[in-house]
């Protein structure tokens, strides 16, 4: 990696019914390549208290963890991406996160949030008005970060599982067979070094 382009600190965001476990291949892949990785448990991991709670208790690590002002990359996945997208866009995150890695996260919502009642799956339905309010000015704001969407088709938890797709950023497929093994296919982890390793996109214009 360029020296030029320094590795920032990078947080990892997990899903519903998950903990930071589910990032045990993450972890030491990112460490050995020389990147410092974080992550937390959110509480409760079932959804039943709003994502834009559980973004609060993200944004209160970052600030415990690497300080009110140290620029990040982020990388949710599942729900945690739906979670990263609020703290980027709605609290101030846009400030700080450099590089944004959305991993089968239900973006335009997803048809097995209708399976139980709870607060956190009501935003994650399609069309919920949540998701319609992050959707509304996400061009506009994830545009201004290095963002970038991996996906598989195959997913059976994001339904329909082209709903993890974004209108903005960049785009990985990935023919991986089971939602939870994006974050330990050999693919995905080296789809997330590259993606941390780009450059960051530099507004060139002379005012």
């Amino acid at each position: 990696m360029n020296q030029n382009n320094p590795k920032n600190p990078v947080m990892l965001v997990h899903g519903m019914w998950d903990t930071r476990d589910i990032f045990s291949k993450i972890y030491p892949f990112l460490s050995e390549l020389g990147w410092s990785v974080y992550s937390l448990n959110l509480i409760p991991n079932d959804s039943s208290i709003g994502l834009d709670h559980l973004a609060e208790q993200l944004s209160d690590f970052i600030e415990q963890t690497l300080g009110g002002d140290r620029p990040f990359d982020l990388i949710g996945f599942s729900m945690g991406g739906i979670v990263s997208r609020y703290y980027v866009q709605r609290l101030g995150g846009i400030e700080r996160v450099q590089r944004f890695i959305s991993i089968s996260a239900p973006n335009q919502g997803t048809v097995t949030a209708y399976a139980l009642p709870l607060p956190g799956c009501l935003q994650m339905r399609p069309k919920s008005s949540f998701l319609e309010d992050l959707n509304r000015d996400a061009v506009e704001m994830l545009g201004r970060v290095n963002f970038t969407s991996i996906w598989t088709p195959y997913d059976s938890m994001i339904i329909p599982a082209k709903n993890s797709q974004m209108p903005v950023g960049k785009e990985v497929v990935l023919p991986v067979l089971i939602h939870r093994w994006m974050v330990s296919d050999r693919r995905c982890l080296q789809a997330i070094a590259e993606t941390l390793s780009e450059p960051l996109r530099v507004n060139t214009e002379v005012p």
